[in-house]
């Protein structure tokens, strides 16, 4: 589920935008009785609106969430061998108007004398017609303890700061529709009565992992900050979320390869406020080829919102892979009840890694790194 509440509004604006359409032969919106309709529906609506939001307003999700390490869990920071840059970006249900559009850049280093990673987390999401909106900026801080030769323990910590907001220009006031003026200024006191809102984010993660295999749990709003934007109280819900996978080599045998084919299956279970999600799924990497497909939903669970099977979308998914790039394309393929009208979902995900240790690895301690994704070398 994502911003229910804006996809109500963007219904909304669409049906008042249909009223004015068929009434602009007169200019005024009237009842039967010829009287002006009363302001009071739109506000009862956007109170509802409000209360809509409280109940189920989520955070944007990637399909490709290992090609989004640190919007995952703070404790992947610094799982790289030096430097890594990646940007994400998802366009979701794009044939409805003013979809949801959700960006994420991220930079992270491994600071290996200090058995420590430092990253820098931005994330923009904009949803409907009245460009509704969300950016937050975070530092992600990462610690690594080595519990054996062969298996790490990394706690993480996520600090943001964050603004969520809505363009007013691009609302249409009752005013405006009942003397047919869109465009014209409104006096409207909901209008001003809108504003933004910004908060403090908290998160924390646990990753545990060897060279094949990785789990991990992260909480994210932790302090469930208050997003609203009309002098309410909306609380975000807290994210919770267990993940974890292997990558599996396809050959053991005595001769050397040059590339080995193996097989990265995972899954990431989430929760947030009174949804939950899970995703399973199988990559095969065959550098500089990867392909995968995925499924989204939880089909042994009815949705609370019309009693239908509790899923999402079939996602596919192409990457490819060279010594310093990377790059992914998926598509969403919508299986709920919204259908396949809806456009599904594309999603792009680049990173850039930079290290003095491409050609040379360094040998002993920290010589591994996290598996659960197509954005690091077959050989760690």
């Amino acid at each position: 589920m994502y911003y229910n509440i804006t996809y109500v509004l963007n219904l909304l604006l669409k049906l008042l935008s249909t009223i004015h359409t068929e009434n602009n032969n007169t200019g005024i919106l009237k009842q039967k009785n010829g009287s002006l309709k009363p302001a009071k529906t739109v506000y009862l609506f956007l109170l509802f609106i409000s209360l809509v939001y409280r109940s189920y307003a989520q955070d944007p999700q990637f399909s490709q969430y290992f090609a989004a390490p640190l919007y995952l869990n703070p404790a992947f920071t610094g799982s790289t061998q030096e430097h890594r840059f990646v940007a994400n970006y998802r366009n979701q249900w794009p044939i409805i108007s003013k979809g949801y559009v959700t960006y994420a850049f991220s930079y992270d280093y491994n600071m290996k004398q200090a058995n420590s990673g430092f990253g820098v987390l931005a994330t923009a999401d904009m949803a409907g017609s009245a460009n509704m909106g969300t950016t937050n900026l975070g530092f992600l801080y990462s610690y690594k303890l080595r519990l054996s030769d062969k298996w790490m323990l990394t706690p993480g910590l996520h600090f943001a700061y964050g603004t969520r907001g809505i363009n007013r220009d691009k609302l249409v006031m009752l005013d405006q529709l009942a003397y047919g003026e869109t465009n014209a200024p409104s006096n409207d006191p909901l209008l001003f009565a809108l504003g933004n809102s910004n908060y403090f984010d908290f998160g924390s993660g646990l990753l545990m992992y060897s060279k094949m295999y990785w789990i991990g749990v992260s909480a994210y709003h932790m302090n469930e900050p208050n997003l609203t934007f009309i002098n309410d109280e909306s609380r975000l819900p807290m994210k919770t979320s267990v993940h974890g996978g292997a990558r599996i080599p396809l050959y053991r045998g005595p001769l050397k390869r040059s590339v080995t084919p193996s097989i990265a299956p995972s899954f990431i279970y989430k929760r947030q406020g009174n949804v939950e999600q899970l995703d399973l799924g199988l990559n095969f990497h065959y550098n500089p080829v990867m392909v995968g497909f995925w499924y989204r939903g939880i089909p042994v669970k009815k949705n609370e919102v019309n009693n239908a099977i509790n899923q999402d979308a079939l996602t596919a998914l192409v990457g490819l892979k060279y010594e310093q790039f990377e790059f992914g394309y998926s598509y969403d393929i919508t299986i709920s009840s919204l259908g396949p009208g809806s456009g599904g979902a594309h999603e792009i995900s680049v990173a850039y890694n930079i290290s003095r240790l491409t050609k040379h690895r360094a040998k002993g301690k920290g010589k591994f790194i996290p598996c659960p994704t197509f954005l690091m070398n077959s050989d760690i």
